[in-house]
């Protein structure tokens, strides 16, 4: 079962978001970067509160993704990322993204607290970072 509405065209987007975001990342990688992806359309909060969908989360303006923003969004998806989109969507979360809302990748190590939201760990190169229960509940939300 599916925890957000998922046309195929909009796991191939989600796949290819992945794949800029975080391909030297490897496997684990992509599916943190995805989870908080799949976390933001599942969150009705913050920044979030009008996200309703994968193609609205890839495309925020202000506050988007990276990839899509500096224009190294342009490689189409895999079936290596594809694969790993659908597992996303049907709810597969993956420490320490699980409730993430935002991730960066600093030149050095990760701060306690980004914007008001705290730490909550890092992969490789990129420092994941959650809302309290309290402000976003959604994103705690089980399935």
């Amino acid at each position: 079962m599916a925890v957000i509405k998922a046309t195929e065209e909009d796991v191939k987007l989600l796949a290819r978001l992945i794949r800029a975001e975080a391909e030297g990342e490897g496997r684990l990688g992509m599916l943190l970067v995805g989870n908080v992806a799949v976390n933001r359309v599942r969150s009705r909060c913050l920044d979030f509160e009008d996200i309703n969908s994968i193609r609205r989360m890839v495309f925020q303006r202000p506050g988007g993704f990276e990839a899509t923003i500096k224009g190294y969004f342009y490689q189409a998806s895999r079936e290596t990322e594809i694969r790993l989109a659908r597992r996303l969507i049907k709810g597969e979360r993956f420490h320490p993204a699980t409730y993430s809302l935002w991730f960066f990748k600093p030149e050095g190590s990760c701060p306690a607290q980004w914007y008001n939201q705290w730490n909550a760990g890092r992969y490789k190169s990129h420092c994941f970072y959650s809302p309290t229960e309290s402000s976003c509940p959604d994103v705690y939300r089980t399935y």
